[in-house]
């Protein structure tokens, strides 16, 4: 039987060795692996925790440094915890900088479990724009990505094919909470395009070789889906054709590219200017 990494649920539990088994199992989810089996991960500071609970996700545990007990905001974090049926943890800093691997690290960090929306549940609607993003690589790209998109009001992310994990230690921290707030829904190559097929949207991919300024483009004549490709490869030929405008970003350095997170924020905020002036 596997181990529960969650413990069993009570009022708080002072863990002062690294090798104790919920220890353990805490620092084993720095790999993907052993997110995916648990479905959990972990988000680092007060406000991030905070964020989370306010958003409704679920916590399965709540970890605080030593330092940080009697600290009223730690303790009402650590009183919704036990409510909300999750352990809570109180650990010397050595504990908590070997948790979240850092050698300064935060005073509190919290276990959640991991929510990805449905696909075949979004419905792009008049006013809304999507960030569709097609095997982004970078945890600190999609983290950016996402806080942006969250920035923006855009309503949703979408990754597609082989894509870095959105619950990564290095994404969550990039995200600096927008995560909690933004709907990330995943599908394959071909699952997003019969999605697409379905929808009511526009289809606003950017390459290299498109023809149209991105300044040009009339994202109010319909919900927008932001194509945006890979790093090094930018977009396939399958997901570019299929869509409906192909975008550039006029460039006058030297630079032959932009930096993903950077391409997404341009087309991103060009794309609801409309809405952001209102």
């Amino acid at each position: 039987m596997t181990r529960n990494p969650l413990g069993k649920v009570g009022q708080a539990k002072e863990i002062t060795s690294l090798s104790n088994p919920v220890i353990k199992d805490i620092r084993a989810l720095n790999l993907k692996k052993n997110r995916d089996r648990t479905s959990s991960f972990m988000a680092e500071g007060l406000k991030l925790v905070i964020d989370a609970l306010d958003q409704g996700w679920q916590i399965r545990t709540l970890v605080y440094g030593r330092d940080a007990k009697g600290n009223a905001p730690v303790e009402a974090v650590a009183a919704r915890t036990v409510a909300a049926g999750g352990l809570v943890l109180e650990v010397p800093q050595k504990v908590l900088g070997a948790i979240t691997r850092r050698d300064n690290p935060q005073a509190v960090c919290g276990i959640f479990e991991q929510r990805y929306a449905v696909l075949g549940d979004m419905h792009p609607k008049p006013g809304e724009t999507y960030v569709a993003l097609d095997r982004v690589r970078d945890p600190g790209n999609l983290g950016t990505i996402i806080r942006t998109a969250d920035a923006a009001g855009a309503s949703g992310i979408i990754l597609v094919g082989d894509c870095t994990d959105p619950f990564s230690l290095e994404t969550i921290r990039a995200t600096m909470g927008s995560i909690f707030a933004v709907p990330v829904a995943k599908a394959d190559g071909s699952g997003f395009l019969q999605w697409c097929d379905g929808e009511d949207a526009r289809l606003v991919g950017t390459h290299l070789e498109g023809a149209i300024d991105y300044r040009t483009i009339d994202y109010a004549a319909a919900p927008v889906i932001l194509l945006m490709g890979n790093e090094q490869a930018g977009l396939p030929a399958a997901l570019a054709e299929r869509c409906d405008r192909l975008a550039r970003i006029p460039q006058s350095g030297r630079a032959d590219s932009l930096n993903l997170a950077v391409a997404t924020a341009v087309m991103l905020f060009e794309a609801r200017r409309h809405l952001l002036e209102v």
